[in-house]
This record gives C-alpha cells, structure tokens and sequence, in this order.
C-alpha cells in the first residue's frame, strides 16, 4: 500500500475518483505477492503492480467498469481461463484480484496507519451478495476499528483481523453468515515499514543505509563516537543516534520488522548490542568480521548470558557469498542476506 499512497493523495487532493486493485491469491508463477496494489483513474492513470505487467491491462480495464458503475469485482486469470494468453499467465500462473472504488474514509483511516508507521489490517467483504462486495473495516493495532461489514460478520471479521495482525500474515477466508451466497473477506495485514539499524558509521554503514532506503527501509545508524556517527557521513539516514548501543537500542525499541547490523569490529560496542538484540524479536541479526572472529564473539557473548540458541541466530560472517571486494560489494552483500531472511520468512508465514 505504501507504494501509491503519494498517488493516491495527489489524486485525491485533485478530486479524481480512485479505483484500488488488490492481489488476493496467488499459484504458480503469477509475479506479486498477496496483497499487492495497483491504483488507478478514470482518465487510466495508474500506480503501483498486481503483475508485474501481465494482466495490468485487464485489471486496468476492470477498473474504469468499476469507477463508471461503482461495483467492485473479483477477478481470475490463469491457465484455466480463457484469457490466459492474453493477460500473459500461460506460463502457468494463477492471480485473483479484486477491484473497487476506494472508500475515502476507510482510506484515510489506512492512511494515518501508514504515516504513523503502524500496522493495520483492512478486512474486506470479496465474494458474497452484490450489495455486501466491497464492505470493509479497518482494525489497528491499538484494538480500534473503523467501519463494519454488518452486524452477523463484525465479530468474526475482527477476529480474523486481530489474528492476521499477530501472525503479520495476509488470508483469504470464509465467513459465517446467513446469506443464501458463501461470503469471503480478504484480510490485507500492512506491517511498519522493515527498519535497518546499523551499529558503527563505518564506510560499510554509508553505502548500506544508501541501498536500504532504496528498498524501503527505515535507516538508524548508531555510534558513540562522533567522528563516525555524524551528520556529515549519514546526511541521509532517518535517525542518528550518538550513544551507547544497548541503551540506543532500549530507546528506539526493536520490533519483528527490525534488522540489526554490527560493524566496528569493536567488541565494546557491537557486544553489547548482540546482547541486546539476540533475544528479541528482530528478523535479522548480523555482524561482520571473520570466522575466527566470530568464534571469539561467540564465546565472549556464552560467557555474558547468552544461550546457543540465541547465537544461533546471529549471521555472522555477514552478507551472501558474492565474493565482494569492495565496501559497496559488502554493503550489497549484507542487504541481500537482509532481504533473503526477511522474504523467506514472509514465505514460511504464508505456507
């Protein structure tokens, strides 16, 4: 969502209806992930992606129907269907997407979750009587909600939304209603934006937060010493923070959506940090230095407290093997790993 968000508020600043296209399900090779976006105009502007391009011209089409009629509808498209050819899924993908008019208020409500960076889960009404297709309630992450789905669905509409935001997993379900149609509410769980901190302004950390903003990350570079962790070498990072790393860390709080990278070398300052993070929840952990550096750490951080299972999760040496020479090949090869451990166990919580 937070790739059209900017569109969506010039649209809306214009006074331009807006139709919003959602991927609900995916088989094979369809290219987006569940819950991807595409907004669109009526004059066909478009931003964002359910496809990767493939059936971006149907689900174009399928939405000026909805902006002119105001319906939303559910979408297939797949080997099975006679439009595979033409949508370009004969490959053997399979993608269902459901378009609608946005609803401005249940946006707006998304809306300040997102500037806000919390996480929120938007339940919407995708299969069921025409006149119930397209109801929606926004649950955030402090129990309140906005909008209803109706009276009989409310309950259990919540309930699902309140486990999506646990587990921080996207679904398809069915719910039970009296409605002679089965009725089916796709629960859209948006997470904070994933946060990579780094602790030591090294060279390394310069060309590492430049890769991750480009991703989409939030940057925090931590270092007591001034000379690295200055304005001057992070002008672009979020945050800069010139203290401690355990008590940077306690301040600015580690969340699942963190990863959290070592660089210093300097066991003063990257231990305790490992200290700090190890036992959390962050989804990556990562330090530099060789193997038998990493066998000297090892020990150092068994002896302060910390169990096997904790190193365990420590990534160390840091990065993929992609043979880097460079400070920029490394900073390239440590944001890939972040990004392999954060996708696969997006995957693993979907499977």
């Amino acid at each position: 969502m937070r790739e059209v968000l900017s569109d969506i508020d010039r649209w809306r600043a214009e006074g331009r209806a807006v139709a919003l296209a959602t991927v609900l399900q995916t088989w094979g090779s369809a290219p987006r992930g569940v819950g991807a976006k595409m907004a669109l105009t009526a004059t066909g502007e478009i931003t964002g992606s359910v496809s990767g391009g493939c059936v971006e011209g149907a689900v174009v089409e399928a939405g000026l129907q909805t902006l002119a009629s105001g319906r939303p509808q559910l979408l297939h498209f797949g080997v099975a269907d006679e439009t595979a050819w033409s949508v370009g899924l004969a490959c053997g993908g399979r993608i269902d997407v459901f378009v609608q008019p946005l609803d401005p208020a249940m946006y707006e409500a998304v809306r300040i979750a997102l500037v806000e960076d919390r996480a929120a889960a938007i339940a919407t009404i995708v299969r069921g009587p025409a006149d119930w297709l397209g109801r929606e309630m926004v649950l955030r992450d402090d129990g309140s909600a906005v909008g209803r789905l109706g009276d009989e669905l409310d309950a259990s509409a919540l309930e699902l939304a309140r486990a999506g935001l646990a587990a921080g997993q996207s679904r398809l379900a069915s719910l039970p209603s009296a409605a002679t149609e089965a009725v089916e509410v796709f629960v859209d769980v948006l997470l904070p934006s994933p946060t990579l901190v780094v602790v030591g302004g090294v060279h390394i950390a310069i060309a590492l937060t430049s890769i991750a903003k480009t991703l989409g990350y939030r940057t925090i570079v931590i270092d007591p010493r001034r000379v690295f962790g200055s304005e001057v070498r992070f002008p672009h990072v979020d945050r800069l923070i010139q203290s401690w790393p355990d008590e940077a860390i306690q301040e600015i709080g580690v969340t699942r959506s963190t990863a959290v990278v070592m660089l210093t070398h300097d066991p003063k300052i990257d231990d305790p940090a490992l200290l700090a993070v190890l036992p959390g929840p962050a989804f990556y952990v990562g330090a530099l230095g060789s193997r038998k550096t990493q066998a000297r750490r090892r020990e150092r951080l068994l002896q302060a407290g910390l169990s096997e299972a904790h190193l365990d999760r420590l990534h160390a040496p840091v990065g993929l093997e992609i043979g880097a020479q460079t400070m920029e090949e490394i900073a390239l090869a440590v944001m890939a790993e972040v990004v392999q451990t954060r996708n696969t166990l997006s995957i693993d919580r979907q499977s």
